[in-house]
C-alpha cells in the first residue's frame, strides 16, 4: 500500500479544483475489472492515463478489510478512489481516509444502476435526490484537500429530462463540485441488467456537450461508448476530457498510443512480448505474497487482442494459470501463441 500522506484540515470555504489533474483521458471505474492488479498492468501500458479503482462502498471501507479493498502500489497514480454511498457524514469519512494513503480524487458514483447498488441506496438512484447528493458532495469536499468528484449519467427511468439534469448539476456544483463525468446514457433502474444498461439506453453524446456550454467554468468529462482514441480526441473538442470503459479492458494495448496523442508524451511504450515480461517479475512478487496466478492473469486475457496467436494466449492462460500457480505460465503462453 502506498505510504500515507499526512492529512490537513478542510476549509469549509473551499470548492475542489480540477486543475491538480489531467483528465483528458480517463479509465473508468469497472466492478470485478479495475482491480489492483489490473491498474498495475495498465500502467505498462500508459503513464498519463488518470485510473479509477473500482466501487469501494463506504461500508466496506469502514467495517471490512479495508487495508486489501484500498491497496494500491504508487505506479498507479495518478488514482481516484470511487466510492460507493448516501450517507454525508460516512462519505466524509471515507474521503479522509483516501486523503491520508494518497489517493488523488475521490470519486461518488451516482451513475451505477445494479440492483444491489439500488437497493443500498447509492448509484444512479441518486440522480432522483439532488439535495442528499449536494449534502454528501458537500460534506466530502469539506472532509479532505483532494478534488471530490462524481460520475453520473444524463437521467434516470422516466427522469430524463434535460432540465431535470440540469437541476441536478446545478445541486452539486453550487455544493462546491468542479468536476462533473457523464456517461452518455440514461439508465433504467428496473427491467435492464447493469450490461444492457451500457447498451440499450441510446447514447445522447450532444446532451453531454450541452452542459459543458452551461456550466463553462465545470470541468465536465464524457464516458459511454468510447471504443478509440479517434473518439476520444473528437469528443475532447466539446468538454474537458473523456473515458474509456469496457474497450481498454477487452483491447488494453489500444491505450499504448494515448499519452502520446493525448497529452503529447515522446516516451517509447513497451511492446505487447515485453509487457508480458514486466507482468511476470509482478506476478511472482504477488504470488509470495499469497496471491493467486490467475487473479492477476485473468486481466492480460486481451493484451495481444486481434493478433497473430492471440487466441492461442487466451486458451493457455485460462486453463493453465488456474491450475499452476506459476509466473513461468505467463511466458510460456507468450513463447506458444507465437505473439509478438
Amino acid at each position: 500500500m502506498n505510504t500515507p500522506a499526512t492529512a490537513t484540515s478542510a476549509n469549509p470555504s473551499k470548492t475542489t479544483s480540477p486543475a491538480t489533474i489531467d483528465r483528458r483521458f480517463c479509465l473508468a471505474p469497472m466492478m470485478d475489472c479495475t482491480d489492483r492488479h489490473f491498474r498495475y498492468f495498465m500502467r505498462r501500458i500508459t503513464r498519463r492515463t488518470l485510473l479509477y479503482t473500482e466501487m469501494v462502498t463506504t461500508d466496506a471501507i469502514e467495517h471490512g478489510p479495508r487495508e486489501r479493498l484500498l491497496a494500491f502500489d504508487p505506479v498507479e497514480r495518478p488514482l481516484a478512489l470511487q466510492l460507493g454511498g448516501s450517507d454525508p457524514d460516512a462519505l466524509a469519512r471515507c474521503a479522509r481516509i483516501a486523503a491520508l494513503l494518497g489517493f488523488d480524487e475521490v470519486n461518488l458514483n451516482a451513475g451505477c444502476p445494479s440492483e444491489r447498488v439500488k437497493s443500498g441506496r447509492f448509484g444512479a438512484c441518486l440522480m432522483a435526490e439532488p439535495k442528499l447528493v449536494a449534502h454528501c458532495m458537500a460534506s466530502m469536499i469539506d472532509a479532505c484537500d483532494l478534488p471530490v468528484t462524481i460520475k453520473t449519467r444524463i437521467g434516470i427511468d422516466h427522469r430524463d429530462r434535460y432540465e431535470d439534469l440540469l437541476a441536478f448539476i446545478e445541486a452539486v456544483t453550487e455544493a462546491g463540485c468542479r468536476t462533473v463525468i457523464v456517461h452518455a446514457r440514461k439508465a433504467w433502474l428496473s427491467g435492464l441488467s447493469p450490461k444492457q444498461n451500457r447498451d440499450i439506453p441510446p447514447l445522447r453524446p450532444d446532451t453531454v456537450y450541452r452542459l459543458k456550454r452551461d456550466f463553462p467554468e465545470t470541468e465536465i468529462v464524457i464516458n459511454g461508448g468510447i471504443t478509440s482514441i479517434e473518439e476520444s480526441i473528437e469528443h475532447n473538442q466539446r468538454v474537458d476530457g473523456s473515458m474509456m470503459g469496457r474497450e481498454a479492458y477487452r483491447n488494453p494495448f489500444l491505450l499504448a498510443d494515448v499519452d502520446r496523442r493525448l497529452f503529447g508524451e515522446t516516451h517509447t511504450v513497451s511492446t505487447r512480448s515485453e509487457i508480458a515480461s514486466q507482468m511476470i517479475d509482478y506476478t511472482r512478487g504477488e504470488i509470495e505474497n499469497g496471491t493467486r496466478l490467475h487473479s492477476i492473469t485473468r486481466h492480460l486475457l486481451g493484451l495481444f487482442h486481434a493478433t497473430p496467436g492471440a487466441r492461442r494466449w487466451r486458451r493457455y492462460l485460462s486453463t493453465e494459470a488456474p491450475r499452476r500457480n506459476d509466473p513461468r505460465v505467463i511466458e510460456e503462453a507468450a513463447a506458444q501463441s507465437r505473439c509478438e
